[in-house]
């Protein structure tokens, strides 16, 4: 209850401030960003109490249902902090931003790369998709700048005409996806959270994110499926 938390100073504010101006914050940004805070407001500051320092925070936003949350990269694992809506579905906030058909467009690119083998969805396939819409058809340039948009405001990212869905996406999304998705959203074995892009045991159908595999089968003489302890087939990235 917000009775026992430690109490918000300016330094929090500020932390918080900066945060939501970004929407997500690599790992390394957010240290810097604590310890210029505390030095600024001259408030205790310790490198290694940046967690407590965070869940201070929440304990006050938990009125409000924000949360900041910590989250990984996919492509390399590195952590991320973003601060997340509980009080609604990301889906419904995403609706204040988009018009109907624009998001449409974002939920049938969700079902192609959460489908997918792999964790992407090329643009080809997503730009074909952009004259089936139900609630409006549109037009491939259209569909092009519609994604542009997706990608500046962080729900997916690209790489060569591979679109996926970006860290702040699944971090804000992990309990949609899960609850929407049951039969083929899968958690990753080593860190238990949702895993996108990913490698899958071909024997027992257990996922792993790339950075983790490349972490857990670092210490292993040869690669064995951590649930079923069969060979790992995938190259190791």
């Amino acid at each position: 209850s917000t009775a026992m938390a430690a109490p918000m100073t300016d330094a929090h504010r500020r932390f918080l401030q900066v945060l939501m101006s970004h929407g997500i914050m690599e790992g390394s940004e957010a240290r810097k960003l604590h310890r210029r805070c505390c030095e600024i407001h001259k408030v205790y500051y310790a490198h290694d109490k940046l967690d407590d320092f965070i869940s201070t925070v929440n304990s006050h936003l938990q009125p409000l249902f924000m949360q900041i949350r910590k989250g990984m990269s996919e492509s390399d694992g590195r952590a991320h902090y973003a601060l997340v809506n509980l009080a609604e579905t990301e889906i419904t906030k995403m609706a204040s931003d988009y018009t109907e058909n624009e998001l449409e467009l974002f939920r049938k690119t969700m079902d192609l790369i959460i489908l997918s083998e792999n964790g992407f969805a090329s643009s080809t396939d997503i730009l074909n998709l952009a004259d089936q819409l139900k609630t409006k058809k549109m037009k491939k340039k259209e569909a092009e700048q519609v994604l542009k948009v997706f990608v500046e405001d962080k729900w997916l990212s690209e790489k060569n005409g591979e679109y996926t869905l970006h860290t702040r996406c699944i971090i804000e999304m992990e309990q949609y996806i899960l609850s929407n998705y049951q039969d083929v959203a899968r958690k990753c074995n080593i860190c238990h959270s949702l895993a996108i892009q990913s490698q899958v045991c071909e024997s027992c159908g257990t996922g792993m994110h790339l950075p983790c595999v490349r972490k857990y089968f670092r210490a292993q003489t040869e690669p064995r499926c951590p649930q079923c302890n069969d060979f790992w087939s995938c190259d190791i990235p």
